[in-house]
């Protein structure tokens, strides 16, 4: 055994705080460098703004919850067209015509009133679950819940058995029946497979927001950290009134209604 003497032990420990400084510098050093590289992205301090972009290689955590307010009374049939078609851009995909073998990423829901006539529209899209029935019944855990609260598909594992897409109440998957062409590296899509909103899941990694909320008019989808009690998201859910599609499923989605 090694026993060392009182004046041994106080430099010890003056090398390792000298070490633990260093490293500190070192740190602070990257994350200015990474500012630099990174021309007309802002990183922001956790709890500062909706969106807070993360390492790649950092896994998601349970510290945020991303989610959007979407209020329909902002929205017209043509706005709600602009959103999806914003969708189709950024991930890829396009309708065919056939509304049984469609994408289902995001679409036009058009609700009327029979008693008054009144009419309004709204996007619908995959609600991601606290409590995801697609994921209970994947048989090999490809539909999954990220532990930010974004709902994903993992196509390795999807062996499209379709058991999501009968368990979603809000029909926000469909499956690839054709070969696909001109995909997007960051989306990818394959025949045989179940696909669904992914929140635009790149962008909200590199702290962007997702396309159809850049797309829709100001105001009328509002993303951001529903964990977060500082950001706008989250203040609005706390303050103005919402609601949530079947709510009587207790579901908890993190996505939010007004004026429906």
């Amino acid at each position: 055994m090694i026993s060392l003497k009182p004046d041994d032990r106080k430099s010890e420990k003056a090398d390792r705080e000298a070490e633990n400084d260093g490293s500190r510098r070192a740190f602070l050093k990257g994350a200015a460098a990474v500012m630099a590289i990174a021309p007309g992205m802002t990183l922001y301090a956790y709890g500062t703004k909706d969106a807070v972009a993360k390492p790649l290689d950092e896994a998601a955590t349970r510290k945020n919850r991303w989610g959007l307010l979407i209020d329909a009374a902002k929205f017209t049939d043509a706005d709600v067209d602009r959103c999806v078609a914003a969708c189709q851009k950024e991930n890829g995909w396009k309708n065919t015509g056939h509304p049984l073998t469609d994408a289902q990423w995001i679409r036009r829901v058009n609700i009327t009133n029979k008693k008054t006539g009144e009419h309004f529209s709204l996007p619908m899209m995959c609600q991601h679950c606290a409590e995801p029935p697609c994921a209970d019944v994947c048989p090999t855990g490809a539909s999954f819940r990220r532990d930010d609260g974004i709902v994903l598909v993992d196509k390795h594992i999807c062996i499209g058995c379709r058991y999501c897409m009968m368990a979603c109440p809000y029909k926000a998957r469909s499956f690839v029946h054709e070969h696909l062409e001109d995909q997007k590296s960051y989306a990818p899509r394959g025949i045989g497979t179940v696909e669904s909103c992914t929140m635009c899941v790149h962008r909200v990694d590199e702290g962007r927001q997702p396309a159809c909320v850049e797309a829709a008019p100001q105001g009328a989808m509002v993303f951001g950290d529903l964990n977060d009690r500082s950001g706008k998201l989250a203040q609005l859910v706390e303050r103005v009134a919402t609601q949530q599609v079947r709510a009587d499923l207790n579901l908890d989605p993190g996505v939010r209604y007004r004026n429906i």
